[in-house]
């Protein structure tokens, strides 16, 4: 099935964030994959078989690589093209629920309350975080951009905030805790201590973050005095996943839907209602939505909300999702063992690997003196400590 990619069919992006020529490039890549994705009818594909039989809980793909986690406490990276593995991270002493990546450094977080941080290059976890009190379910690593700020006379002016990456942990314990991303040769550090948020996105660049809720609900934060700006409403379950775009905030749930806001005003776009069960994992940008639930994986035109195609048919459940580029990777359980599956989109003439511009912004961004910005993180974790 092939879908029209004229005008009509490309995004206005939106949002101060969109601004620049990263943000350019990736719209432009963006469109060229959606067009591969949606009139390749037979891409390459591979598949195999992943950590045992467990549950797969987090996957990503970062320079090349194929990163997913389990509930059997480990941490396992594969070749993207060849689906080869290549370090198996062991520490975690539970689940691992949360992941992050930024060139070569991986940030993990666990059943055993911890967050921890890992080198890529080694396989060795330089620094353990303590402080939550149950499970760490989500976290992002923020890196430093440019964004307006206004001062005491009412003059904009630009500003790289925060000055230093900072990693931020929501829990079960029903806060989120804020930390500084340890740079490559900073000193090893481990801290160990002895219902919540179950997702968080931040927004930088319209000053503002979004939470989803036990009660159905996905909440708009106002970043700078950590005021609920808006309460978005119609999920009727736990909503367990949420994902932002330039022009798109996507929210996923329990009750079988995913639901496309407009992070501006909070308007509903579109609901996306085609699985039949809980929605395990999902994935979006500016032109597609690859969406799982038990038996299926699902591709969705995010301009009208229709289904595309589905990816996998016939399996017991989709765990996670993940895709860039002309690559997409899933893991599922088929026949009671975990499997993953690569499917390349791209054509022989491509490079085998390429990341998107701005995927992880390298260590100059990273390596920037500290300053106060974190506080306007710290305004919205006191806000929200009580939002379930």
């Amino acid at each position: 099935m092939s879908l029209p990619t004229d005008e009509r069919s490309k995004p206005e992006i939106a949002g101060k964030d969109a601004g620049g020529s990263a943000a350019s490039d990736r719209a432009k890549l963006e469109e060229v994959a959606w067009t591969r994705w949606a009139e390749n009818s037979e891409p390459k594909h591979i598949s195999f078989p992943a950590h045992g039989s467990s549950v797969v809980t987090c996957l990503l793909i970062s320079h090349g690589r194929i990163i997913s986690a389990s509930d059997d406490h480990s941490i396992r990276v594969y070749s993207l093209s060849t689906g080869e593995q290549l370090l198996q991270l062991q520490g975690h002493e539970g689940g691992v629920w949360a992941l992050a990546a930024s060139g070569d450094t991986l940030v993990s977080g666990s059943t055993d309350r911890t967050v921890r941080v890992w080198d890529l290059k080694t396989g060795k976890c330089t620094h353990i975080f303590g402080g939550h009190t149950s499970t760490i379910r989500c976290l992002e690593i923020v890196k430093p951009e440019w964004i307006d700020v206004e001062d005491a006379n009412g003059a904009v002016k630009q500003e790289k905030w925060p000055k230093r990456a900072l990693i931020v942990s929501g829990s079960r314990d029903h806060s989120l805790r804020v930390w500084t991303l340890p740079r490559p040769h900073e000193p090893e550090y481990r801290s160990y201590n002895p219902d919540g948020v179950y997702s968080v996105v931040l927004d930088l660049g319209r000053n503002q973050a979004y939470s989803g809720s036990m009660d159905g609900t996905v909440r708009v934060w106002d970043l700078r005095t950590g005021d609920c700006r808006h309460t978005l409403t119609g999920h009727t379950s736990l909503v367990g996943l949420l994902g932002l775009s330039p022009s798109h905030l996507v929210s996923a749930a329990a009750d079988s839907t995913l639901r496309i806001w407009d992070p501006d005003s909070g308007e509903l776009q579109h609901t996306l209602a085609a699985h039949t069960g809980a929605i395990t994992c999902f994935q979006h940008d500016e032109f597609k939505v690859l969406s799982g639930s038990n038996g299926n994986l699902k591709i969705w035109n995010i301009r009208d909300g229709t289904v595309v195609r589905d990816l996998l048919t016939s399996t017991k459940d989709v765990w996670q999702v993940v895709f860039e580029g002309r690559w997409c990777v899933a893991a599922s359980d088929k026949q009671h063992t975990t499997v993953l599956d690569i499917w390349d989109f791209g054509v022989d003439s491509e490079d085998s690997v390429k990341d998107m511009p701005g995927d992880d912004e390298d260590s100059k961004d990273l390596d920037e003196e500290e300053d106060e910005g974190a506080h306007k993180i710290k305004r919205l974790i006191e806000a929200q400590v009580e939002h379930r």
